[in-house]
């Protein structure tokens, strides 16, 4: 098994690991929905962890959900 690059996720390696670091179920849809409502993602559609972060803590110091 190849380790996960955590700047490049695909989104479902995305939600496994959020799920697993934060505790809460993360889920696929629920990270698809942040991507339709802005959430930042790479060029071929993986997930960098630090910059989804810093777009979370930008939405919610914005009032966002």
């Amino acid at each position: 098994m190849s380790r996960l690059n955590p700047a490049a996720l695909p989104v479902a390696d995305a939600a496994r690991v959020l799920t697993r670091l934060g505790g809460k179920p993360v889920t696929e849809a629920m990270l698809h929905a942040d991507i339709d409502a802005g959430a930042p993602t790479n060029a071929d559609g993986s997930i960098n962890l630090v910059h989804y972060a810093a777009w979370l803590v930008k939405e919610m110091s914005a009032g966002g959900d």
